[in-house]
């Protein structure tokens, strides 16, 4: 049977990953070569598939495709900016690149506006990454909604409700298990590590310290678990999924414009009432998703019908806004600093004094002028739907999860191999120091020194990524789905 085109309501448009997904299989064939294949199907599976086996027909591409390419390229950014502050820190240049173009009378190519965020685009990805959650999780529940298929909407929110702190935090149990464990299996030292006396006194203070943060309503300790710094991201993701459903609900049974109104009116109070900048961005993928299920319906407000001849002119800009903006100086969370800052002094005063740390502020419209541009900006739109950035944005969970266990385990001993080490490397990884000394020659970011682990690092970390993807996320997803559909009530018993 060929091949059903996907439309922008199909349910397989709206899976974070898709579960059932395998390698494309060849044709069977006879003989020794079907022997062979078979042998060899149990190491398939840690085999990457970078390339598809068929070609993408060009009418045939999901209509927001890109939304998973820009979520791919945005864990890229991530995994730059991670070391690129990492490796630096050794030299006291990490504030560099985060302070703004001209700080203290420094001026660097990779603290430049538009350009920084190809050097720490991190938290810029990060706050694209809830817009896209935002915008994802609420399209089914949203399509529901216009129909006013009120059934199929409990159904749905309740499934997805159901399983997502297991497709979240099972990933992250087992990523935090082995990095934990290789601690006392294998003696590595990280930096960043604080390893127990023993294996069974880690284990018991990984599960005290997980348990303690994967609960939603903990108000203590730090936002963090420090067996992986980078998952307070993970936190701050389910807390948006319960935004977006409870939105969901509340406003299914209202008008149109009523909806739109409050979703508006939500963003302002996360906003400039309440310091819940993050659950501005969710709702403003909501938001966004919104306005693209009504395009398509033909039923937007009679607002958005206003210049259709500059749209193309008012989208362009609002791209370079975007990335303006996604270039805020964030080295802490003072705005007096970046009043110091070319190009911030008066933008700085926008910040509302409910938003304690100013950068999110900045972020929110960023990343909200980067979603609902891309899709109006052909070049960026194709560019985000070519195969490498399909590919990302299929493994950008593990790319996240397991970039940090890589960098501080490995990374750190490489660059410390070519001479970016602190004082504790060098007291830890002594062996290791200097033992293959490069140049810290080029400008700040694209040294020699720097440039030359990432022939290791990014090969292993997409690798592990794609083994992590099939191991453990797919088959995550899977049990949720399977754990859901296994307690329903069958026909004839409750």
């Amino acid at each position: 049977m060929p091949n059903q085109p996907i439309g922008l309501l199909d349910p397989r448009e709206w899976e974070e990953i898709k579960p059932s997904w395998k390698p494309a299989s060849p044709k069977r064939s006879s003989g020794r070569r079907l022997s062979l294949r078979v042998l060899a199907r149990p190491f398939s599976i840690t085999l990457p598939t970078l390339l598809p086996s068929t070609t993408i027909e060009p009418g045939k591409i999901r209509p927001t495709a890109y939304l998973d390419g820009l979520r791919g390229f945005a864990a890229l950014l991530v995994y730059w900016h991670h070391h690129q502050l990492w490796a630096h820190a050794a030299t006291h240049q990490s504030e560099l690149f985060e302070d703004g173009f001209g700080y203290d009378d420094k001026y660097h190519l990779a603290a430049f506006h538009g350009i920084r965020t190809f050097f720490t685009g991190g938290h810029y990805a990060v706050s694209t990454f809830y817009v896209i959650s935002g915008y994802v999780l609420s399209a089914k529940p949203l399509s529901f909604i216009q129909e006013q298929d009120h059934v199929r909407l409990g159904d749905n929110v309740a499934s997805a409700l159901f399983r997502r702190w297991l497709r979240l935090y099972l990933p992250l149990i087992v990523v935090t298990f082995l990095y934990m464990t290789s601690w006392h299996v294998f003696g590595l030292w990280a930096t960043n590590a604080n390893p127990q006396g023993s294996w069974s006194e880690e284990l018991r203070s990984w599960y005290i310290e997980f348990k303690n943060f994967s609960f939603i309503y903990n108000l203590g300790g730090e936002p963090w678990i420090s067996y992986h710094y980078h998952a307070w991201s993970i936190q701050i993701e389910f807390k948006g999924s319960i935004v977006i459903y409870s939105c969901i609900l509340a406003f299914s049974r209202l008008t149109k414009n009523a909806r739109l109104f409050c979703q508006v009116a939500l963003i302002f109070y996360f906003l400039y009432v309440a310091d819940g900048w993050y659950a501005a961005m969710f709702v403003s993928g909501m938001l966004l998703c919104d306005l693209d299920l009504l395009s398509a319906r033909h039923e937007l407000p009679r607002l958005f019908y206003t210049f259709p001849s500059a749209k193309s002119l008012i989208f362009y800009h609002l791209l370079a806004f975007s990335v303006y903006l996604g270039g805020v100086p964030s080295v802490n969370a003072d705005v007096n600093r970046i009043k110091q800052a070319r190009g911030w002094y008066y933008l700085s005063y926008l910040k509302p004094q409910a938003v304690f740390d100013y950068k999110w502020f900045y972020l929110f419209w960023a990343a909200t002028l980067l979603v609902a541009s891309i899709p109006r900006v052909p070049p960026l739109r194709r560019f985000f739907e070519t195969r490498f950035c399909q590919y990302l944005g299929r493994i950008s969970f593990s790319f996240y999860l397991v970039h940090g266990p890589i960098l501080w385990t490995l990374g750190d001993r490489l660059y410390t191999t070519t001479g970016w080490y602190r004082e504790a490397d060098s007291d830890h990884l002594s062996g290791w120091a200097n033992k293959f000394p490069l140049p810290k020659t080029g400008p700040l970011g694209l040294e020699v020194a720097f440039l030359a682990p990432h022939f290791i690092l990014l090969p292993l970390t997409i690798y592990s990524a794609e083994v992590v993807t099939r191991l453990v996320d797919q088959p995550s997803v899977r049990l949720a789905q399977w754990l859901y559909q296994s307690l329903l009530p069958r026909s004839g018993r409750c």
